[in-house]
């Protein structure tokens, strides 16, 4: 393949053109082991960045390895300048921007707020597990941190050190508030586990409303570890479902179901979500859709999100 470990793309340079160069070619393909065992002959030693790519059965370290960017590329002479690194890193730790499916950016209606402030928060504690922080705050574990709502801020809120910050994440935000004006009593898990085509509006998930699990196979498909690592780090429980299944949690008593087939010589890799058929009482298809946006990005951050 023409993109080398460390992002570069051969396809583009001159060099490969001419014949001058080869490209490494994903840290885990044939091209980088003969690439490493050239430099080793010529040069008498080899790049670092595709030696710990090989080593560690990383194809492409900007979107397998958690470490990214490492100090391989930061006190190496190439292949990024400092100030693409930083921008990596800066933007590593943001939460990505939200669009709906006619990619438009996601925002929270100032009317789902308003209905939220007419609510019970002691109520919605005891049907949520969410919990009562002060004066019209409820905090709840989304996946492996814990989010604050700011019922009178009409905000989230993560800690980020110093006590509650404001944290731009409008899916997630999007999503909370319609899940407390809907939730009407505790509702109980377990019953029935069911995927979108058992769904009531299973026919709403079809063409740009497809549950977006693409991403999650091109960079998880040939890497059951890295989604198994990803999954735990997000504080899912594995379940015996699929060669590597998870609950995860996005709200305490709001279950989502990822299962992960490897693959093999007949059969692609696949994903698929599965629910709890309690998800209909408190969700429209569309709020589903975004539910399962919002988590699959998650995985898709992974350890790297810390």
């Amino acid at each position: 393949m023409p993109t080398g470990a460390c992002g570069i793309n051969c396809d583009v340079c001159k060099l490969n053109l001419l014949g001058t160069c080869s490209s490494c070619g994903p840290g885990t393909s044939p091209q980088a082991e003969q690439k490493l065992a050239a430099q080793m002959r010529l040069l008498g030693g080899t790049c670092a960045i595709l030696a710990c790519a090989q080593l560690n059965r990383v194809e492409y370290c900007l979107r397998d390895c958690a470490q990214f960017p490492c100090d391989n590329f930061s006190k190496g002479p190439y292949p990024f300048s400092q100030g693409y690194l930083q921008m990596q890193e800066r933007r590593r730790g943001q939460n990505p921007p939200a669009f709906a499916p006619d990619n438009t950016p996601v925002e929270v209606p100032s009317h789902f707020w308003d209905e939220l402030q007419t609510r019970d928060l002691n109520a919605l504690c005891n049907w949520t597990l969410f919990r009562p922080e002060s004066d019209r705050q409820l905090v709840f574990q989304f996946l492996h941190e814990e989010v604050l709502v700011d019922v009178a801020g009409r905000c989230l809120k993560r800690d980020g050190g110093n006590g509650w910050e404001i944290t731009p994440d409008p899916l997630l935000e999007l999503v909370t508030v319609i899940y407390l004006n809907h939730v009407k009593k505790l509702y109980p898990l377990g019953a029935d586990i069911v995927g979108v085509k058992d769904l009531k509006e299973a026919h709403f998930f079809q063409g740009p409303h497809v549950l977006q699990t693409d991403p999650l196979l091109q960079r998880y498909g040939q890497d059951i570890r890295g989604f198994e690592e990803a999954a735990q780090f997000l504080k899912g429980r594995a379940v015996d479902m699929a060669d590597a299944a998870f609950e995860l949690f996005p709200f305490p008593r709001v279950p989502l179901y990822y299962l992960f087939w490897q693959g093999d010589a007949e059969f692609e890799p696949r994903i698929s979500v599965l629910f709890d058929r309690s998800i209909e009482a408190v969700f429209s298809a569309d709020a589903i859709w975004g539910l399962v946006g919002r988590v699959s990005t998650a995985l898709l951050q992974g350890p790297a999100s810390i």
